[in-house]
């Protein structure tokens, strides 16, 4: 394949007055392994996402139904709602500063994650850690969709009766499993239309989904007449002795939660006008929707519990209490718009980039889109949520260790190896500047190994809870495990730069 990038204004990559850069007029890029439309920087005439659209983006993707059932993930583990929700925002606040560092690339070269990674890891080894982006993605994908599609189930079951009475498929209600493929149907129909559909459906999502939020806060309050005796509730762990051992694993689970997007963030701050654009529009949107909405979700279920006796901590569950015909079908709509939102965002985008990575001759964004969709399913990622101990110490935890150590060294080799220069053909070019060992950097790889070993080498899991060894895996790195993100961010960071120490990079 040959991609020809539109022509710039100069001979030479030139930044404009933002400091973005683009190619040299007339490059033309012929190694198709490499190289394909969807993979090119975006020029700068397509960099145009504002504040608003980043902020709207991470709006979009916070108001979701596993974002509001994290506080009661932690409310189930002993906290009180006060320990919840500050985990929650602490956590926001921490996975920000590599979110805002590795989205800087985005904006000035107009590259995607996967482009980013070869500039540390080589052209061929950029897809180690941008498979294991595609494989995190694909579990959440299935997830998300699963749980959307459970709140369809249970709305339309409300709304027509009988749904939940039919025959079973799996072990589930057929109806259950059509809820689920048309629902998955839906989001992958959506990110078929390209990255500025995406855009175009945040920007109203976003607003949409915060107004049905508040509603069923103010129907619930309404009904109690308060927020009821959940707010009352003393924390089972205390501040002290007890509190910590849960504190940490569970804030790097918190961590975890949108390390992800921490790693693949360029794939949206490179239709950025600039790096303002993104700053703001990532810290007035992250930290402040999360932990906005874990409030929302504990004021809500406190109102619940005020009214039905026990805590409703899911919201499909709770909007399903309502015999308002109008009431359920706004429910509904707010449920599908809010996880779509974060699904085909969060969860679609990046894989769909990393695959084409892999095999840019066979793969476009959309092909990769699909490919995501049907991996999603195949997995079966529903069994992750059962417990919170698998949820939030396993899967998170896991999850957060090795993206954390995949983060550390895109840092180190943009930040401080490179000071955020990059040379853009090379990024596409074998035998260039970052071709390494046949594609492949020895220091990253190695950086990486040792990041990741010590951060989840020491997985473990409580008898009957979890896959690990109670020990776990390795013994004696035990008391990392609960540090995983923090342990494999700091371990491949240094790694990295004691090993390329004194090396000139461009």
């Amino acid at each position: 394949m040959t991609a020809t990038v539109p022509p710039a204004p100069s001979e030479n990559p030139i930044p404009d007055p933002a400091g973005r850069v683009e190619l040299p007029p007339g490059a033309v890029l012929t190694d198709a392994r490499f190289v394909n439309d969807d993979l090119l920087p975006v020029p700068l005439a397509r960099r145009r996402w504002t504040t608003y659209n980043f902020t709207a983006l991470w709006v979009g993707m916070a108001h979701n139904i596993p974002s509001w059932l994290l506080a009661s993930g932690l409310v189930a583990l002993g906290m009180d709602w006060k320990q919840a929700v500050f985990t929650i925002a602490l956590a926001n606040v921490v996975v920000l500063a590599p979110m805002l560092l590795t989205g800087h690339a985005g904006p000035k070269y107009g590259i995607p994650f996967p482009v980013l990674a070869r500039a540390s890891f080589g052209l061929r080894g950029a897809n180690l850690p941008a498979m294991i982006r595609a494989g995190v993605a694909c579990a959440w994908f299935g997830i998300q969709t699963w749980i959307g599609g459970q709140g369809i189930f249970v709305l339309l079951g409300k709304l027509f009766g009988g749904w939940a009475d039919a025959s079973e498929v799996g072990g589930q209600p057929w109806t259950l499993w059509v809820c689920f493929v048309l629902f998955w149907a839906l989001e992958l129909a959506i990110i078929y239309r390209g990255m500025e559909a995406l855009r175009r459906f945040e920007n109203w999502a976003a607003p949409f989904v915060i107004v049905g939020a508040l509603v069923l806060l103010v129907w619930v309050a309404n009904k109690a007449g308060g927020l009821g005796p959940l707010l009352d509730q003393p924390s089972r762990l205390g501040w002290g002795a007890d509190f910590w051992p849960v504190f940490f694993p569970s804030l790097m689970g918190m961590i975890a939660f949108w390390s992800t997007l921490s790693l693949n963030i360029p794939d949206f701050t490179r239709f950025g006008a600039g790096q303002r654009a993104q700053v703001w529009g990532q810290t007035l949107g992250l930290p402040t929707t999360m932990t906005l909405f874990a409030l929302l979700s504990v004021f809500v279920t406190s109102g619940s519990q005020a009214v039905y006796g026990a805590a409703i901590w899911d919201p499909v569950e709770l909007a399903a209490k309502t015999d308002n015909v109008f009431g359920l079908l706004f429910a509904l709509v707010t449920v599908l718009v809010a996880t779509i939102s974060v699904n085909i965002a969060a969860n679609v985008v990046s894989p769909a980039y990393d695959l084409a990575n892999l095999a840019p001759r066979f793969i476009t964004f959309r092909t990769g889109a699909l490919i995501t969709g049907v991996v999603g399913v195949v997995i079966m990622p529903w069994k992750l949520t059962e417990t919170p101990e698998l949820y939030i110490f396993t899967w998170l935890g896991l999850v957060g260790g090795l993206l954390g150590t995949v983060a550390g060294i895109l840092i180190a080799d943009y930040w401080i190896a490179r000071r955020t220069r990059l040379d853009l053909t090379d990024l596409y070019t074998p035998g260039g500047r970052y071709w390494y060992t046949s594609g492949w950097n020895v220091h990253a790889v190695v950086a990486f190994a040792v990041g990741g070993v010590l951060a989840v080498g020491g997985s473990h899991s409580a008898p009957g809870k979890g896959p690990f060894p109670q020990d776990g895996l390795i013994p004696f790195l035990k008391p990392l495990a609960d540090y995983g993100w923090a342990v494999g961010l700091a371990a491949s960071l240094v790694v990295y730069v004691a090993l390329t120490a004194g090396r000139r990079r461009v």
